[in-house]
C-alpha cells in the first residue's frame, strides 16, 4: 500500500565537498521534516529513492542537508534538481495567525478597493516573513508579504483572504 507523499523541498545545488545538498524548503515545518533520522524520498523524472537524513542546518534561506552514507560531492551531484518528498503529514499546534501551506494555497485573494486579485499559488519563505504568490487574470502575478499591514483577514471557511494592498505593490 503506497503512502501519500508530501513535497517538502527542491534540491538546487550541492554545498561544499562533503556531500551536503542545498535545499529550498517547501514545508510548514522544516525543522521537523529535515531533522536527523527523517526519511526523505527523492524524485527525478521517473525514478525515486528513499534516504535517511544524517544532519541538517539552516543556511540563509536554504536547508543544508547531509544524507547517511553520502560523504562526497560526487555521491550527491546526481540529485541536484530533484524534488524532495516525505511520507506522512505533520501537524503541530498553530498559534493565532499561523496556517498550514495547504490551507492557504488556492484561497481567493480580495482587496476592498481593487476587487479580486487572484488565487494563492505558492508560498515563499523570504527573510523575516513569508511571501504569498497570487496569480489571476487581472494581475498576472502579485507578491504579497504576509504581514498585518497587507493581509487583513484569512477566512478558511469562505476560502478567501482579505488584503489591503499598498500603493506601488501592483502595477
Amino acid at each position: 500500500m503506497a503512502e501519500k507523499l508530501y513535497r517538502v523541498g527542491t534540491i538546487v545545488n550541492t554545498h561544499g565537498i562533503k556531500g551536503e545538498l542545498k535545499v529550498v524548503p517547501i514545508t510548514d515545518f522544516p525543522e521537523d521534516r529535515f531533522k536527523t533520522g527523517s526519511k526523505l524520498v527523492f524524485k527525478k523524472s521517473n525514478s525515486s529513492e528513499e534516504f535517511t537524513v544524517e544532519s541538517s542546518r539552516k543556511h540563509k534561506n536554504f536547508i543544508l542537508l547531509k544524507l547517511k552514507g553520502y560523504d562526497n560531492i560526487n555521491d550527491v551531484e546526481k540529485y541536484v534538481k530533484s524534488e524532495l518528498f516525505a511520507s506522512g503529514e505533520l501537524t503541530s499546534e498553530l498559534n493565532e495567525g499561523e496556517f498550514l501551506y495547504k490551507q492557504i494555497i488556492g484561497l481567493q485573494v480580495i482587496d476592498k478597493d481593487l476587487g479580486e486579485i487572484g488565487k494563492v499559488t505558492e508560498i515563499m519563505e523570504l527573510g523575516p516573513n513569508d511571501v504569498w504568490v497570487v496569480k489571476g487574470t487581472k494581475y498576472k502575478e502579485v507578491l504579497l508579504p504576509y504581514i498585518e499591514d497587507v493581509v487583513k483577514n484569512v477566512d478558511l471557511d469562505k476560502q478567501i483572504v482579505e488584503v489591503e494592498i499598498p500603493d506601488g505593490l501592483i502595477d
